[in-house]
Order: structure tokens, then sequence, then C-alpha cells
């Protein structure tokens, strides 16, 4: 276990230390956040907190991986790729990131931008699973004994997971602490099933955990770091890589239903908005900005949030 342990702890201190020592340059660089003019009116107060605070954790979480290969060298096969898909879609959200700072506005890369960078590490990844790994195109039905073998359609199944899934967590990234807390709860679940059933993620996932209880010291409510696209697309590109890996990417759905009710309630409000000429299904889209209308703090919004997540990561192991 020590070599769990360890990895995790050094990662939990380095996004820890790292953290603070990164706020004031990012302040004296004056890399803020840049609030949507349609968003909450409290959250424009936030304007100009700094972002990309998803280096820290990045840094932390490999700085940890990494040191876990000295303990479990065998699981390098399948925590590298997961780490490089973190890795890759972190740099894709810095991007991102970069040109709103210096647009000074709240769209960065055009979206056939974003998509195609995306899809090509992602088909990377598909290549990958397909070619180097034996049964990776075996996917396991979660409440059943079944493992289905897709075949090339584990091409398409992949790309829409993986997109799918980072979509829905860039969603849920947008009040304080609240993608953190639960992309953390999510990835003890990854840890806890990759070690029951051997699938060599364990490390990378601790680590993810241990980082983002790092970086929730300084990005709870009233935060004073934003993770940005840097983080959020390299947490769902955690998630999605990761679940994909231990065969099981069905069970996003029950780990991910704050994900998953993030990206519906957007899709609801948009087609209700067209369907009925101007009328809103939600006070505002995404779900958790419908709540924080209604008049629900963003701690409690955040709390409420963590414990359905933890509740479906309590079926999805009795499922798994």
């Amino acid at each position: 276990m020590e070599g769990l342990i360890i990895p995790a702890l050094v990662s939990l201190a380095v996004c820890s230390v790292l953290t603070p020592v990164l706020i004031p340059v990012l302040h004296r660089l004056k890399f803020g956040q840049q609030i949507r003019e349609e968003g909450p009116e409290g959250h424009k107060k936030k304007s100009g907190t700094p972002t990309m605070g998803g280096i820290a954790f990045l840094a932390a979480i490999t700085a940890g991986s990494l040191l876990s290969l000295i303990w479990s060298p065998e699981t390098l096969p399948q925590m590298l790729p997961v780490l490089l898909m973190m890795v890759g879609y972190g740099a894709i959200g810095l991007a991102d990131d970069l040109l709103k700072i210096l647009k000074k506005q709240s769209e960065g890369l055009k979206a056939w931008q974003k998509f195609a960078a995306q899809l090509l590490l992602t088909l990377g990844f598909a290549w990958y699973r397909m070619s180097m790994v034996e049964g990776g195109t075996l996917v396991a039905i979660p409440f059943t004994d079944i493992t289905v073998d897709f075949g090339w359609f584990y091409i398409p199944f992949l790309v829409l997971v993986v997109v799918g899934t980072d979509n829905g967590v860039n969603f849920t990234d947008g009040l304080d602490g609240l993608c953190s807390s639960v992309t953390a709860v999510v990835a003890v679940f990854l840890a806890v099933l990759s070690l029951r059933d051997g699938g060599g993620v364990e490390a990378v996932s601790l680590c993810t955990a241990a980082a983002l209880a790092g970086f929730l010291l300084y990005n709870t409510n009233p935060a004073g770091i934003f993770m940005g696209d840097t983080g959020s697309l390299a947490l769902g590109a955690f998630v999605s890589s990761a679940a994909l890996t231990l065969r099981q990417p069905f069970l996003i759905l029950l780990i991910g239903i704050i994900y998953l009710a993030e990206v519906v309630s957007v899709m609801l409000q948009v087609g209700w908005f067209k369907a009925t000429h101007g009328k809103r299904l939600f006070k505002m889209a995404p779900i958790h900005h419908h709540f924080e209308l209604c008049g629900w703090s963003e701690p409690r919004i955040v709390t409420v949030f963590t414990v359905i997540t933890a509740a479906g990561c309590l079926l999805a192991y009795w499922g798994a």
C-alpha cells in the first residue's frame, strides 16, 4: 500500500504548496477569469480571479503517478495513456484559457479548433487501446456478467465517451469547488475499482483525488483560484480514459451523474428555448445555476452535488 499512499501524499503536498505560489504569479500576469455577461449577477465579482489553476494539480498528479512506478512498474501500460490523455487535454484547455485572457472575453479557442485537437488525442488513445492492449475493445455491461467486444465500433464509441464526459466535466466547473469536489469522489471510486479488478490505474486515480484535495484548500468558496479549462478538460479526459481502461465506461452514467445532469440541462434548455420561441425550462443552465437562482448558496450546491456523486459511486460499485 505504500506504493499508493506515498505517491498520493506527494500529489497532495505538491498541489498544496504549488497552488498558493501560483496565485500571485497569475495575479501579476493578469491571468484572471473572464465572466460571462449572461451568467448570474453574483458571479461578476469573481471577474479577475486567477485561472488556469489546473496547472498545479496536473503537475502534482504527474509527479505522484510517475513516483508510483517505483513500486508498481507493471502498471505503466495502463497508467501512462491515462496520464497522457490528462496532460494532452490539459494543454488544449491551457491554450483555450490563454486565448480568453489575451482576447479579454469568455470564449477562447473556436469550437472546431478545440474539437479537432480533442479528436486527434482521442483517436490516438483509441489506436492504443485497439492495437496495443489485449482485449482493448471489450466493454463490460454493468449489473451483469456480460462483456461485449465492440470491434471497430469501439472507435466512435470511445470518441463519444471521452468528448461527452469532457463536456460534462467542463460544464460542472461553474461554482467554487464544485468540479474539484465531485471529481475527487469519482477519482476515489476509480482507484478502489482499479484496486479490486487489477486495472492498473489506481495510482493515477488516487493521486488525482489527493491533488484535488490540495487544490480545494484554495478553490472552495470564496475561491482564490479557478482551475480553468486547463483543469476541467484534463479531469474529463482522466475520468473517461480511466473508465475505458477499466472496461467500465457505462459506469460514467452513474459516477458522473452530475456531469450528465449538467450536459442534459443545457441541451434541454436550448431545445425548449427554440421550441417555445424564447421560454426557459430552467432559470439558467447548466443546472447548478438554476439552483443558485432558486436561492441555494454555492457551498450548499457543492455539498448536495458531491453527496449525489458519492451515492452514484456506491451504486456503480455494486453494479461493476
